[in-house]
Formats: C-alpha cells, structure tokens, sequence
C-alpha cells in the first residue's frame, strides 16, 4: 500500500509542477482548465446556480488523470486551490467514490477546517474496513487533532487491518510517555496470544517507542 503525502497549500506549487510534468498533454490542459475553474471566486451567497465546475473536474480525475497518484494529486490540488470550506469538502466527501473520499483526507491537513468540521470525516473513515481510507485517515491532521482516546483507537486499527504503521503521522511524538497506549497494546498482543493470532511485527514497534518513552 502506498500512501501520497498529504500536500499542504504552501507546498503546492511542487506537486503541481511535478504532475503536470507526468500528465500527457491531455491531461495537462484539463488539469490547467479545472484549476483555472477552482480559482474562480464563489457565486455570491443566495445566488442560484448548480455546483462550481471544479467539483465536477473533481470527480472526473480519476478518469482524466490515469493513475492513482496522480487522480489524488489533482483533486487534492483542486480543493486547495478552490479553499473549499468546510460545507463544500464534507459534501464531496459524504458523496464521493472511495478514492474521493481519500482525496478529501489526504488534503486536510492544508485546509483551514476546524477540528469540528474536519474530524468527523476522519472518524467515519476510521470506522470502515477500507486500509486505504484508514491509511489516509491517519495523516497530519488526525495527529495534530484527534484526541488521545480516538488517536489510540486509530493506531490499535491500523494493528488490525494491516495498515502499516508508517502511515500513522507524527507516531513517535504521540506515543511517546503514552502509558495508556502501551496498556492497550499489551492487552491486544495477549488477546491475539491466547487466539492464537499472530501478533503484527508494527505492533511491537510501537511498544518499543512506548516503552523507551516511559524509561526515558
């Protein structure tokens, strides 16, 4: 599983650079089209039209841009570029394929959300099976916002569905002194112990920063 950076606003010129250098032409000049259509002021509020145009250039990324890496760099670029607020990025997301919604997380981080506008889409994708959403879930902005209980919960999910965790933003500062984490961990290696589940190497990891933590 390979998980993009989330790509902040002030980091946007390199990304953008980097994909229009991988697109064919094709899909250089619907990228130039759509984020031209992202930088567009809003309609004035109370003023009747369909949705922006980018919100729909978002949606066909996937199908525009080729690969993977490149349809997330483009719809991450789209709503940064747009500074879509909090009405617009929780509509995309409540909407969106899988790959939208990961889209929508992975760009958190150079949003100006709220913790209350932006976690409740990083705790529904917390609460799917999808390793991708819960990979990109798990970025910047979950370890700059979640609290303690649902950043524990978050790192025991990645345990449990094989999301490595190296996809866990900022790991080593939040467990660090994290004793009610290390007890966690302990409970689920003895539970997996005596279910005779084996018990993933990443688990060990972070006991191993929990416990030089609380030697240190």
């Amino acid at each position: 599983m390979t998980t993009p950076p989330a790509i902040t606003r002030a980091a946007a010129d390199e990304p953008f650079t980097a994909l229009g250098e991988r697109l064919p032409p094709a899909a250089r000049v619907w990228l130039d089209a759509a984020l031209a259509e992202a930088a567009t002021p809003a309609a004035p509020a109370g003023h009747r039209r369909s949705l922006p145009a980018w919100e729909l250039r978002f949606a066909e990324a996937g199908r525009r841009c080729g690969s993977e890496a490149a349809a997330d760099t483009a719809r991450i670029l789209l709503l940064h570029t747009a500074g879509a607020g909090a009405a617009t990025v929780a509509r995309l997301y409540r909407r969106g394929t899988a790959d939208e919604r990961r889209a929508v997380l992975l760009a958190l981080p150079g949003l100006e959300l709220a913790p209350a506008e932006g976690l409740p889409l990083v705790e529904d994708a917390l609460r799917t099976s999808d390793t991708r959403l819960i990979a990109a879930a798990v970025g910047p902005y979950a370890a700059e916002h979640l609290a303690p209980h649902a950043w524990r919960h978050a790192v025991l999910k990645c345990l449990c569905t094989g999301v490595p965790v190296a996809a866990v933003a900022g790991l080593a500062r939040r467990a660090r002194g994290d004793a009610e984490l290390a007890r966690m961990l302990a409970d689920h290696t003895g539970e997996s112990t005596a279910a005779g589940r084996p018990v993933p190497v990443d688990l060990y990891l972070v006991q191993a920063l929990a416990a030089e933590a609380e030697a240190a």
